[in-house]
């Protein structure tokens, strides 16, 4: 498992079961300042994956939030990684597919979740690093 990994499972993974009503998601959403939820089974089983983009469609149709549950919207067909991953690979994997957010698993279970965000913040101190090591190699 990679340091990136590392950290990413640390901090956890905000879930709802797929049952829990839009209105719980959206302050789910709003109160830790995240885009997506992980949609879990009671054994921490990955059933779905539901999106600020996917509410907003929702509304965007005149639905209502009341009466609508998670697993309504959310999309089953979710792209997971191991925690063997690294950032390069991430960013592949999330630009080939379009995706802004990737649930990580280990032993078939929720561990963690990585968005856009993380990976580009990696990535840039990866470069930053990078570039410090060139100056040092220059300055010598």
């Amino acid at each position: 498992m990679t340091p990136f990994i590392a950290k990413l499972i640390e901090r956890g993974c905000i879930t709802v079961g797929p049952n829990s009503q839009l209105q719980t998601v959206t302050n789910l959403l709003v109160k830790w300042q995240i885009g997506t939820v992980v949609i879990i089974d009671a054994k921490g089983i990955v059933l779905g994956i539901l999106s600020e983009r996917d509410i907003i469609k929702h509304i965007a149709q005149e639905q209502s939030l009341l009466e609508t549950t998670a697993e309504e919207l959310m999309a089953t067909k979710v792209v997971t990684v191991g925690e063997d991953i690294n950032s390069s690979e991430l960013m592949h994997l999330m630009t080939i597919n379009k995706i802004r957010h990737v649930p990580i698993i280990k032993n078939n279970k929720l561990v963690g979740i990585v968005s856009m965000g993380d990976v580009v913040k990696r990535m840039l101190e990866k470069y930053e690093q990078e570039t410090e090591l060139i100056r040092g190699f220059i300055n010598s």
